[in-house]
């Protein structure tokens, strides 16, 4: 099994719920793209897979790497609420989110996206920050992705003292393999793609 097959894999039965929020603002949705919960990036699959996908054994990059692979919580329930459309991602989308979650009754907002750094509004006109803070006087985390800008100084976005805010670094495996040459000497290389 190949890690770009298991985000699809590791969603089975996990999906109890999906909203859309479409902006009055946006153009008219002719082709239905922006009207559908229905992830059309990749993106929110991806971080959903991230926060609750179920364990899948035998996972790799194809054939590297081999293990297991889960997310954080597996044993969770995912409800998605898409507020991003093809024209970005409103505020009143996201505060209209923040509500409907809130009333469902989730235990936990994963959210993955913000501003970027050199956009940061202030905490009182920030719909993340606004939505956040109400989500969590109803008992509920919320975890915010730290933002796209990095790894330069002052670029974490999402920082509201009541967000728990998240962020990727390197890592340092390789994915090596050995290659024969002729005369049988062997070299390792890195490698990300395979013959399969």
């Amino acid at each position: 099994m190949f890690i770009h097959d298991l985000k699809v894999l590791i969603l089975i039965r996990k999906i109890i719920g999906a909203r859309a929020y479409n902006s009055p603002d946006d153009d008219d949705d002719d082709d239905g793209l922006d009207n559908t919960p229905r992830d059309m990036i990749g993106h929110g699959t991806h971080v959903a897979s991230t926060a609750a996908g179920t364990v899948v054994p035998d996972a790799s990059y194809y054939g590297l790497a081999t293990g297991t692979a889960k997310g954080g919580s597996p044993g969770s329930r995912i409800a998605m609420y898409r507020v991003c459309t093809r024209y970005g991602c409103h505020g009143s989308s996201i505060l209209a989110a923040f509500s409907d979650a809130i009333k469902d009754g989730v235990d936990i907002i994963s959210l993955s996206l913000g501003s970027p750094a050199s956009f940061m509004l202030d905490y009182k006109e920030d719909p993340i920050a606004i939505g956040a803070f109400h989500a969590v006087e109803n008992g509920i985390t919320v975890v915010c992705s730290a933002g796209n800008d990095g790894p330069s100084e002052e670029t974490v976005t999402n920082v509201a003292p009541w967000i728990l805010t998240v962020a990727a670094t390197t890592i340092d495996r390789k994915f090596e393999s050995n290659v024969v040459l002729d005369g049988g000497k062997v070299i390792k290389v890195m490698e990300f793609f395979s013959s399969n």
